[in-house]
């Protein structure tokens, strides 16, 4: 049927095949001209009167269509860049991912495909490539081959997923009795999984860290006999392989042999640096992990995917099953061959996450990717020891992996308040030369600066720029401090 024709007709909603093809080059062009730009982007978009073109940009739904051009334009000249550039080469800040293209294929191919892939039978080859991709992950993470786990939309649902299963095994219905643990130093979303698992957050004890900022198992087991001791049920302690603000490694190993010897459930929260286990010659960074019970992972860090790519592995998949396996009467019948992700998760409707993943790692390989990921950890190291020698900071976290923090100091900063100020504005300032964004985080009374390397664009040049920016920012902050100094009566 022609578009005239479908103009014609207000219930069709096809078009073309010349009206796709000339769609989607519009759209391709536009894409190709963002990526071509962004060398030489801002690593944080113009921010200038930004709530006021929110405001203005409130509409209602519209009664009649509008020309794809006409909707592209304003999308990729206005409001895209006005955002920071978390594909770009200088992001590094927060913890960067990249969206590579091939997953930006597989996810076109998955929308307009639109096959479904909430159960086996709808789609037996296509669950296979999710369940190939998975496994590839559980063997990299040196899994048994019983694990068993499913892609999510990030660490949180995976944590959520995480939580109740443990919860199902060791708690049952005595739910309120049960302990979970963590470090002062693990991600929010925990608590806020728990939560939602229903575990109260009188429930959720904070474990302090040492210097290193990683979890302190002396602390861990004083908490643990506590609760026993009240008559609680501890049955769960989160480690982390990276944390967000220092990029810490808990001690892995000796959490895991706590938690065997005090029957907890023990989850590793690898979001951030999970891939790295991939690399053989990192695996000792990460001791430990491979004995976790159950493990977050977000490809789109540490692969290098679009945001909403996330996984999670249990260690015995028949745990993650009693939790999610389910039927009814419109329903084929469960099987037990092949990966099911309905058996293995909460959702029944759900996208095609696996292909991203599954598609992405075919064209590289990983070869590719662990040389990648190798990078990243060697230009962190590099930048730090450049960093530690610029006059005035203070290196309070070395790179465990491929993220480092620090913070200025000075005669010239007499106070805390006065040196968390200048670290912030350190970070400003060098986000402010536009090449890469920079972010911190408050760790105790003390505020961090952050570097961390982990966008597949971001290469030897971009981290060079980084560091120079730092010592040109730092030295003229802290010679307006004391000019200040000497200014005061």
């Amino acid at each position: 049927m022609t578009d005239s024709a479908t103009n014609h007709d207000p219930a069709n909603l096809e078009l073309s095949p010349d009206t796709m093809q000339a769609m989607a080059d519009q759209v391709l062009q536009r894409v190709l001209a963002h990526l071509a730009a962004l060398p030489e982007a801002p690593g944080c978009g113009d921010y200038d009167g930004i709530e006021a073109l929110c405001r203005a940009m409130r509409e209602q739904a519209p009664e009649q269509g509008t020309a794809l051009d006409a909707l592209l334009a304003p999308l990729f000249d206005e409001w895209i860049p006005r955002s920071f550039t978390t594909n770009g080469a200088g992001y590094l800040a927060y913890i960067p991912g990249g969206g590579i293209y091939t997953a930006a294929l597989a996810d076109f191919i998955a929308a307009t495909t639109n096959r479904y892939t909430g159960i086996w039978e709808a789609a037996p080859a296509l669950v296979q490539l999710e369940a190939n991709a998975l496994d590839w992950l559980r063997e990299w993470m040196r899994f048994p081959p019983q694990a068993r786990g499913l892609f999510t939309t990030g660490g949180s649902s995976a944590m959520f997923n995480a939580i109740a299963c443990a919860r199902e095994k060791l708690l049952g219905v005595e739910i309120r009795r049960g302990t979970l643990y963590v470090s002062s130093q693990s991600h929010h979303c925990i608590t806020k999984a728990a939560k939602l698992a229903g575990i109260a957050h009188d429930r959720v004890r904070v474990i302090a860290v040492d210097a290193d900022y990683r979890m302190r198992v002396d602390a861990l087991e004083q908490a643990v006999a506590a609760d026993r001791a009240a008559g609680l049920q501890p049955f769960m302690v989160f480690s982390t392989a990276g944390t967000t603000n220092t990029g810490a490694v808990d001690p892995l190993e000796a959490i895991a042999d706590l938690a065997a010897r005090e029957g907890l459930w023990h989850h590793v929260d690898g979001a951030y640096g999970g891939c790295f286990h991939m690399v053989p010659g990192l695996r000792p960074l990460l001791a430990g992990l491979s004995r976790a019970d159950s493990l977050t992972l977000d490809p789109h860090k540490g692969l290098f995917m679009p945001y909403g790519t996330g996984a999670l592995l249990v260690r015995d998949g028949e745990d993650l099953r009693a939790l999610h396996s389910a039927s009814a009467g419109y329903l084929p019948e469960n099987q037990g061959e092949f990966y099911d992700p309905a058996q293995y998760g909460p959702d029944l409707s759900r996208g095609f996450p696996g292909l991203r993943v599954w598609l992405t790692l075919k064209f590289f390989g990983a070869a590719r990717y662990r040389a990648a990921l190798a990078e990243k950890r060697e230009l962190a190291v590099w930048a730090a020891e450049q960093v530690a020698r610029i006059p005035g900071i203070v290196l309070d976290a070395p790179p465990q992996l491929s993220l480092f923090a620090f913070h200025l100091e000075s005669a010239a900063l007499p106070t805390l308040a006065a040196r968390n100020e200048a670290t912030r504005e350190l970070m400003r300032r060098v986000t402010g030369r536009g090449r890469v964004m920079l972010t911190g985080a408050s760790v105790g009374d003390r505020y961090l600066g952050r570097v961390c390397v982990l966008s597949f664009r971001t290469r030897r040049a971009d981290i060079e720029a980084c560091v120079r920016y730092l010592a040109e920012e730092s030295a003229a902050l802290l010679a307006e401090a004391a000019a200040g100094r000497r200014a005061d009566p």
